[in-house]
C-alpha cells in the first residue's frame, strides 16, 4: 500500500502543508502507513470563520436536496465498502469482519440521516387553552442551530463520524469535524466521498490535531453545538470551556450483563464471548462486568472459557480473525497492568492475560474485587470479569454502584424479573436476553451519569442540532 498523505480540508480546499508531518502507524505491524499534517492555530481559525460564514447558505439548502446528498453518499460508500473496511483495519487493528460491519452500519446511518432530513416537522398549538389566547394560534418549526463541531473517537472511526455529520447536515448546519488522531485516514476518505456526493464544499471543515485544536474549537462562540464522543476527563474539560452553547456527550461505560439462574447458559456464554471482545473490547458498551447467579457460576465460567478459546486472534486483515489488536502498545500495557492489579487482589485468571505488542489475549477474570479497575473503571480492552451474586437485588445494586450508566444486558426467562431489572437499572438502555453490547443505529443511544448527555441516532441527534422556532398568529377581532 502506497503511503497516504493526510491534510485538513478547510474553507473548501485541501490544505497545502507548511510544516513537518507526523507518521500514522499500523498498530498490528507497527509500520508507517501514512503521513499526517495537523492543523495550525491559524488554519483552525480559518475553519471556524468558514463554518460560520457558510451557515446561512447551508441552512437554505432545501431538505429534499440535503436528503439526496446524504443518500448519494451512502450509495457511494456501498461501492467503496471493501476499500474503506480495509483502511479502518489498517489504521486501527480492528478485524476485517468488524470493519465490514462498521461500513455497513455507516451506510445505514447516512441513509437514515437522509430520511430524517425530510422529517423536520413541528406542530400547531391552539392558544385557547389559556384565556388570553382565545384569538391566537402558534406554529413551531425545527431550524438549524448554525455550526456543529463534531469531535470523534478512534474505536468506530467511520460510523461515529456519520452519526454526527449525517444528522448535523440533515438538520441544515455547517460542520467542523475533528476526528481522532489515531484514525485520520478514514476521516480523510469520508470527506472526499461526501464531496463526490455533492456535499457543499463550504459545508464541512476537517481539521486534524490534538487537545489544543479541540480547545480552540470548543471555546469559540461561533460554534453553536459541541458533539463529543470520548472520555470523561476530556468531556469535563470541554464543558468548562464551552460557555453558552449546547454540549452533547457520548462517553464511556463499564457495562454490566446479568446472567440469572434460569438463563440459557449456552446462549449467554456465546453472546458474552462475541460481544465482550469484538474490537478488542474497545467499545463503550462492550461486556465488562458479568454478574452471574452463584448457583451457575461454575458451568457458566466453563462455557464462557470454551467459547473464548475458539476465538481466532491475529492479523486484522484476515477474514476469519475475531480479535486484532488494541489501538497502540500504550493501551495494551495499561490493560496488562489492570489484569495484574486484579490478580494481586485475589482474582482468578481463567483465560488469557498475555500481551504481544499491541495485542492482548482475550482475558477472563473470576471474582475480582469491587475496587479493582477492571470492575469500577472503563476497561476499553479485552477483559471480561465474572462476579457471583446471590439475589437479583444484589446484581441490580452492584450494576448501579458505578459512576457510569450506558447500557446493560440481562439473561432470564422470567418476564416479571426482566421488568423489575429493566426499570431499576440506572442506565440508558437495557437489553433483555442479550448483552449490553447491542445497538441499532436508528435507536436512541446514550447514557446517564458519567456516560453522557443527550442521545445519538439520527432522529434523536437532530433534536440537539436544531432549535424550536415559534410563529404566533394573533387573529383580529
Amino acid at each position: 500500500m502506497e503511503k497516504m498523505k493526510v491534510v485538513s480540508f478547510i474553507n473548501g480546499q485541501w490544505v497545502i502543508p507548511s510544516h513537518e508531518s507526523e507518521p500514522v502507524y499500523n498498530p498490528y505491524t507497527n509500520e508507517v502507513i501514512a503521513e499526517k499534517w495537523t492543523a495550525t492555530k491559524t488554519e483552525v481559525e480559518t475553519a471556524l470563520a468558514s463554518a460560520f460564514s457558510a451557515k446561512k447558505e447551508i441552512a437554505k439548502i432545501p431538505s429534499y436536496e440535503r436528503a439526496r446528498i446524504l443518500k448519494r453518499a451512502a450509495a457511494l460508500m456501498e461501492e467503496e465498502k471493501e476499500r474503506l473496511a480495509v483502511l479502518i483495519s489498517l489504521e486501527l487493528g480492528k478485524p476485517l469482519k468488524n470493519t465490514r460491519d462498521e461500513v455497513t452500519r455507516s451506510i445505514e446511518t447516512l441513509a437514515l440521516s437522509g430520511e430524517e432530513a425530510k422529517r423536520l416537522i413541528g406542530e400547531t398549538l391552539p392558544g385557547d387553552s389559556a384565556e388570553r389566547g382565545t384569538k391566537a394560534i402558534a406554529a413551531t418549526f425545527r431550524v438549524p442551530v448554525g455550526v456543529v463541531a463534531a469531535i470523534t473517537p478512534f474505536n468506530a472511526p467511520l460510523n461515529l463520524v456519520c452519526h454526527k455529520v449525517g444528522p448535523a447536515f440533515a438538520a441544515g448546519n455547517s460542520i467542523i469535524l475533528k476526528p481522532a488522531s489515531q484514525t485520520p485516514l478514514i476521516a480523510n476518505e469520508f470527506v472526499k466521498l461526501l464531496l463526490e456526493a455533492g456535499f457543499p464544499s463550504n459545508g464541512i471543515n476537517l481539521v486534524y490535531g490534538g487537545r489544543e485544536i479541540v480547545q480552540q474549537i470548543v471555546k469559540d462562540d461561533r460554534v453553536n453545538v459541541i458533539s463529543f464522543t470520548g472520555g470523561v476527563e476530556a468531556s469535563r474539560n470541554i464543558c468548562s470551556l464551552a460557555g453558552m452553547k449546547k454540549v452533547t456527550l457520548e462517553l464511556g461505560g463499564n457495562a454490566s450483563t446479568i446472567v440469572h439462574e434460569d438463563a440459557d447458559l449456552a446462549r449467554a456464554a456465546m453472546m458474552c464471548a462475541r460481544t465482550g471482545y469484538s474490537n478488542s473490547g474497545q467499545t463503550c458498551i462492550s461486556v465488562q462486568r458479568i454478574y452471574v447467579h452463584r448457583s451457575i457460576v461454575e458451568p457458566f465460567t466453563q462455557q464462557l472459557k470454551q467459547e473464548v478459546s475458539q476465538l481466532k486472534i491475529g492479523d486484522p486483515l484476515l477474514p476469519d480473525t475475531d480479535i486484532g489488536c488494541l489501538v497502540d502498545e500504550v493501551n495494551a500495557q495499561r490493560i496488562m497492568d489492570w489484569i495484574d492489579e486484579a490478580k494481586q487482589s485475589g482474582a482468578e485468571l481463567v483465560w488469557g492475560g498475555k500481551r504481544n505488542g499491541a495485542m492482548v489475549e482475550p482475558t477472563i477474570l473470576l471474582n475480582p474485587k469491587k475496587h479493582n479497575k477492571v470492575v469500577c473503571d472503563e476497561v476499553f480492552g479485552p477483559i471480561v470479569s465474572i462476579i457471583p451474586y446471590e439475589t437479583i437485588e444484589e446484581a441490580i445494586e452492584e450494576t448501579n454502584d458505578s459512576s457510569f450508566g450506558l447500557q446493560a444486558g440481562l439473561f432470564t426467562n422470567r418476564m416479571d424479573l426482566a421488568y423489575k431489572v429493566a426499570h431499576e437499572l440506572e442506565v440508558g438502555g437495557v437489553v433483555i436476553n442479550g448483552t449490553s453490547n447491542f445497538r441499532l443505529d436508528h435507536w436512541p443511544y446514550g447514557g446517564v451519569k458519567n456516560s453522557g448527555i443527550g442521545r445519538e441516532g439520527p432522529r434523536f441527534a437532530i433534536e440537539d442540532f436544531t432549535e424550536t422556532k415559534m410563529i404566533v398568529f394573533q387573529i383580529p377581532n
